[in-house]
């Protein structure tokens, strides 16, 4: 019997299984170190290493259609025979990050990439990376471990346990506390509620910063973030299946409730600790920090989000000056990857300039005194930088296409593309076609780069090795396998329009059975449509799910509208104030548009589904517009924005306090009267990020006003829901609604 995609889509984590990724380039671009499992179905991840030659040499000038070098597997966790259960913290680390697979999740290296380090349920490992090096081994630190990065020299490992970090030196394999809760100068005070080197919620949720603690390049100190939960609200997370069981106490700083108390330390091995001195009252938010050979450079934030901060640490006494000052009458983006430095001292910063996100590539005079140009082009979007390698600076930009991500590197040369040209098409492996203009990503080091591609052209992911070579071109040296699984689908059968006035991007697909003029399709509606998330994109494998619906007999249309990303910072300001409104206007403007375009689509049967951002659309949809849209499917809604965190909810909405009428604007309370079409609510009751009191709420709101529903209450998931049986049921059991709700014919009697 040929598997079900439903259930090819859960097995495989929608396909991610045997996919290689977070890929490393040693400094001398000779060595790369990545993540991958063993297959498709294998959700134990591996640690992976491929060695290139030296350049020049014979097997570097080998044909094209050459074998290219062998990759290494350096540790296999069923081989290492690690326990599978992971410490609380860790689990709460991976469903920030959205991770999902098990095993070697995340590693660190030394400066050199000749050794990684890596928890496995809450032990650190040690991997040599060297061809014929020692297996991986527990370097004996105290369990169970957070977060373990080793000293650029190799020598040493630091991690977090029980809110203190720690050290332990790989020679002699002593471990002991750094500094901690009571263990350090100054720390004797402090409560249960404080942790030394871990990222709060808000940093690991919304401001991508995952980490809480920076090694000195020489490794004789680090810099350290130290939190106290103490003034975040208590909520807690019950199991209702196992009433016997304690809720889960989480902290929660919810909109309009006070947040985490952040500040930084530079902390020496040898016990010293100073602190580094900013306006933490006025500017509370730690955004990102690093700490190069030039010293450490941090970005911090006021909670507004209007004002950011550029700080150079003086590393022996704490003190900062301001590198760069910017503000913003809405609110000030976090770019991943900066701010970063060239080896001759030059920062690496972006800035709004003529309606585009430009690159800066500036001293910090320049950058200080607003002398600093930007060195890309009008039009074209900076959405992050990937690598800094000597002076070359690499990073990710769409232009006027949102739907595609290119690469590209500014350095001595100028400013040259890396991902291939729509015009022209780019580089290929040895015995691997040219990938084409999609969804592409890299990193770099050594004159190395590693390219990731996804395009419309088919499934999956192509991984591409690139060597610079003199002049402005890189030759293709070899390309690293993807084994995951491919769809049982046809297509994806996707056409990408631009709909209405604002040339909403919007992506339409149909039944690979269907011919054009042959029937009237029932439509379904598949947005995301907020912040943060971009649906319709370049690449086939953003639409299997879609395509599955269109299989059961739906017009699926997938809408980007105001706010969501890609189209520059006006685009994304146009919510500020109502994530309602803007929202559902360009749903309804694309499907509108596109309904007079083609007339196999039949608006009187409209259905839309969506998960997060797009649960609350799909009620927000059913509720405020039933003239257009017949059913929804709410997964995992945010309904009042009150219930959700401050750094995501403040940017857009203001502070409660004084712009309440935002916020009673884009909630779904008030409308539940209104509700007169079919509505499916649901959530993961072990949900910790929008936590089910939002979907409990609007029902108890639902049933107060009279208003039929239906509640799915998912026991045990979180906002993930990625539990094999759940991932698959709950595509199947909203198919079964929609058809019900909508009037459409099951496969039994659509002949």
């Amino acid at each position: 019997m040929t598997e079900s995609f439903p259930r090819q889509q859960a097995r495989t984590q929608n396909f991610s299984l045997g996919a290689p990724r977070s890929f490393q380039v040693s400094p001398d671009g000779r060595r790369i170190v990545f993540l991958r499992s063993k297959g498709g179905s294998d959700p134990v991840t591996c640690l992976w290493a491929l060695d290139l030659p030296d350049p020049g040499t014979q097997q570097d000038a080998a044909a094209p259609d050459a074998a290219g070098p062998a990759e290494r597997l350096i540790a296999d966790p069923a081989a290492i025979g690690a326990r599978r259960d992971e410490p609380a913290e860790e689990r709460a680390r991976r469903e920030r990050s959205r991770e999902r697979a098990g095993g070697v999740v995340a590693f660190a290296t030394d400066a050199a990439c000749t050794m990684a380090v890596f928890a496995m349920a809450g032990e650190v490992y040690r991997a040599d990376l060297t061809p014929g090096g020692q297996p991986p081994a527990p370097v004996g630190a105290a369990a169970p471990a957070i977060d373990p990065r080793p000293d650029p020299a190799g020598h040493q490992v630091a991690y977090v346990r029980d809110g203190a970090l720690r050290i332990t030196d790989l020679a002699t394999g002593e471990d002991r506390v750094l500094i901690g809760p009571g263990a350090g100068p100054g720390t004797e005070s402090d409560g249960p509620d404080v942790s030394y080197g871990l990222a709060e919620f808000v940093a690991a949720e919304e401001m991508e910063r995952l980490r809480g603690f920076w090694w000195s390049p020489d490794g004789t100190a680090l810099l350290v973030a130290r939190v106290d939960n103490a003034p975040v609200q208590r909520w807690h997370i019950a199991d209702p299946a196992n009433p016997g069981r304690e809720p889960a106490e989480i902290r929660y700083p919810a909109a309009g409730t006070p947040n985490a108390s952040v500040s930084l330390l530079i902390v020496g091995l040898d016990g010293a600790v100073v602190p580094v001195d900013w306006d933490t009252a006025d500017l509370p938010y730690l955004t990102t920090a690093d700490w190069d050979g030039q010293g450490p450079l941090i970005v911090v934030q006021s909670r507004d989000q209007r004002r950011t901060l550029m700080l150079a640490v003086d590393p022996g006494t704490g003190a900062t000056a301001v590198v760069r000052a910017d503000t913003d009458p809405h609110w000030l983006d976090i770019v991943p990857g900066v701010p970063a430095r060239t080896t001759d001292g030059r920062i690496v910063w972006t800035q709004v300039s003529g309606g585009s996100r430009g690159l800066l590539v500036a001293s910090a005079e320049d950058l200080a005194a607003g002398r600093a140009a930007p060195v890309t082009p009008d039009g074209l979007n900076v959405r992050s930088v990937l690598a800094v390698d000597q002076d070359t600076v690499l990073f990710s930009a769409s232009d006027a296409d949102p739907t595609r991500i290119g690469v590209w590197a500014y350095g001595p040369a100028g400013l040259t593309r890396v991902s291939p040209d729509p015009a022209a098409p780019g580089h290929s492996a040895p015995g691997h076609p040219a990938p084409e203009a999609g969804l592409h990503g890299a990193v770099r080091a050594g004159g190395t780069t590693v390219l990731t591609s996804r395009t419309l052209g088919g499934p999956g992911l192509t991984v591409t090795v690139l060597r610079e070579e003199p002049g402005p071109a890189a030759r293709a040296v070899a390309a690293i396998g993807s084994l995951a699984d491919r769809p049982a689908l046809p297509g994806p059968r996707v056409e990408l329009l631009l709909a209405g006035a604002r040339e909403l991007r919007t992506a339409v697909l149909l039944p690979s059975w269907h011919e054009p003029g042959s029937a009237r399709l029932p439509v379904l509606m598949d947005p995301y449509g907020g912040p943060h998330a971009q649906r319709v994109l370049s690449s086939a494998d953003a639409y299997w799910t879609s395509q599955w619906f269109a299989e059961q007999g739906f017009a699926v249309v997938v809408a980007d509208g105001r706010g969501t990303p890609g189209r520059g910072p006006e685009w994304d300001r146009a919510v500020a104030g109502d994530l309602a409104t803007p929202a559902l206007q360009d749903q309804v403007d694309a499907l509108a548009w596109l309904a007079e375009r083609n007339p196999d689509l039949d608006t009187s049967r409209v259905g839309i589904r969506g998960w997060s951002f797009g649960g609350y659309l799909s009620a927000l949809a059913v509720l405020r517009r039933p003239d257009v849209f017949g059913a929804a499917i709410a997964g995992a809604p945010v309904t009042d924005w009150r219930l959700y965190d401050t750094h995501y909810t403040e940017r857009y909405l203001g502070h409660p306090d004084t712009d309440g009428a935002a916020y009673d604007q884009s909630s779904l309370f008030a409308d539940a009267h209104r509700l007169s079409r079919p509505l499916m609510l649901i959530h993961g009751l072990a949900d910790d990020n929008v936590v089910v009191a939002h979907t409990l709420r609007l029902s108890s709101a639902l049933l107060a006003a009279g208003r039929p529903h239906q509640v799915l209450p998912l026991t045990g998931v979180t906002h993930m829901a990625s539990q094999e049986d759940v991932a698959e049921n709950l595509l199947l059991l909203q198919v079964e609604f929609l058809r019900a709700a909508l009037g459409v014919p099951g496969p039994e009697t659509s002949g």
